[in-house]
Order: structure tokens, then sequence, then C-alpha cells
């Protein structure tokens, strides 16, 4: 049973990030990840599937905190580049 969590757990962790898009899977991935965990401790491996499922579909919070960075010069003026 044990071995079946576990390998339940990676599939859905693993599955839904290699079929998203490359500019989504951070979101995907993070779904899963939360979904999963909550499925695990509500329904056991099978809440952990179907929760892994339905987080990489809704998706996740973005992890990374920012898409510029921003430093000041020498003359207190400040610069900022996208990333």
């Amino acid at each position: 049973m044990r071995k079946l969590f576990i390998i339940a757990a990676l599939a859905a962790l693993t599955l839904p990030s290699l079929a998203s898009a490359a500019s989504d899977s951070e979101r995907t991935v993070t779904g899963a990840a939360i979904g999963a965990g909550a499925g695990a401790v509500v329904a056991g491996p099978v809440g952990a599937v179907v929760g892994g499922t339905a987080g990489a579909v809704v998706g996740g919070p973005r992890v990374s905190r920012s898409y510029r960075t921003c430093w000041r010069d020498r003359y207190g003026h400040r610069h900022c580049r996208w990333r």
C-alpha cells in the first residue's frame, strides 16, 4: 500500500509537468504538488492521484519572486531590467 502511494504521488507530480507548456510548467508543478499533498491527507493514495491531477489542471501559485531585477547606480538612480 505504501509503494502504491509513492508511485501514485510521483506520477501525479511528473506526468502533468511533461505535458505542459514551458511557460506554465511552474504553475502546473506547484499545483500538482499542492493538490497531491492535500489529496493524500484527505483520502490517501487515491486522493493523492486525484488531487495531483486536479491541481495540475487548475494550477498553483507562482514561486518566482519577480520578473524584473532593479538596482541603484552610484548616483542613486534606479534601473530595472525585465527578465
